[in-house]
C-alpha cells in the first residue's frame, strides 16, 4: 500500500496539468490579467532565483532564496498558480486550490525533508532550525551569500515553467477577445 506522501509525489505534476483545462473557463479582463500577471510573474522570478541557487542531489542549498524558505520553488509555483486564477477571475477557486495545494505539497515537502536529512544529516537539521519550511522569514543574513548561475537554471529546466506561464498568459489574452 502506498502512503499519501508517495501518492502526492506521483500525482502532483499530472494534477497541475489539469489546470490547463481551467483556462477555457476563465473570463479575464485587462485589469485582472495585469494584476494576476504581477503575482504570477513574482512567482516565476522566485522560481528562477531558486533554480539558479540549487544543485539538486549534490549540495544542500541554504543561501539565496533558500535562506528565507526551504521550499522556494514550491512557493514560486503557488504564486504562479494564484496569479493565473486571479488573471482569469476564478476567485471562487482560490480556497479549493489552496486546500488541494496543501494536501499535495505538504506531504511532498515532508518526504523531501526526510531525503535531505538522510543525505545531509546534521547540516540539514541545523538549516531546518533556522529556516522555515514554507512561509518566508526575511530576517536571514545569507540571502545574497551564494552565487546565482544561469547554468543551474538551465540544468534545472526552469525554462519549462516559464514557457507554460507564457502560454497561459497568451491563452488568457486570446480569451479576452473571445
Amino acid at each position: 500500500m502506498y502512503s499519501w506522501e508517495t501518492i502526492a509525489q506521483k500525482i502532483r505534476v499530472p494534477v497541475s496539468r489539469l489546470g490547463v483545462v481551467l483556462l477555457l473557463f476563465m473570463h479575464p479582463t485587462w485589469r485582472s490579467l495585469a494584476a494576476g500577471g504581477v503575482v504570477a510573474g513574482l512567482g516565476a522570478l522566485l522560481r528562477i532565483w531558486a533554480a539558479g541557487h540549487i544543485d539538486k542531489g549534490k549540495a544542500l542549498a541554504t543561501a539565496g532564496p533558500y535562506a528565507i524558505t526551504r521550499n522556494p520553488l514550491y512557493l514560486g509555483s503557488l504564486f504562479m498558480a494564484i496569479g493565473i486564477l486571479l488573471a482569469g477571475r476564478l476567485y471562487w477557486l482560490l480556497l479549493p486550490f489552496g486546500i488541494l495545494y496543501i494536501a499535495l505539497y505538504y506531504p511532498v515537502m515532508k518526504r523531501e525533508e526526510q531525503e535531505l536529512l538522510q543525505g545531509f544529516g546534521e547540516d540539514f537539521v541545523n538549516y531546518a532550525r533556522r529556516v522555515p519550511m514554507f512561509c518566508p522569514n526575511f530576517r536571514s543574513a545569507s540571502v545574497w551569500s551564494s552565487s546565482f548561475l544561469w547554468s543551474r537554471v538551465k540544468r534545472n529546466r526552469e525554462h519549462r515553467h516559464l514557457m507554460v506561464l507564457a502560454l497561459a498568459e497568451i491563452i488568457l489574452i486570446v480569451r479576452i477577445y473571445l
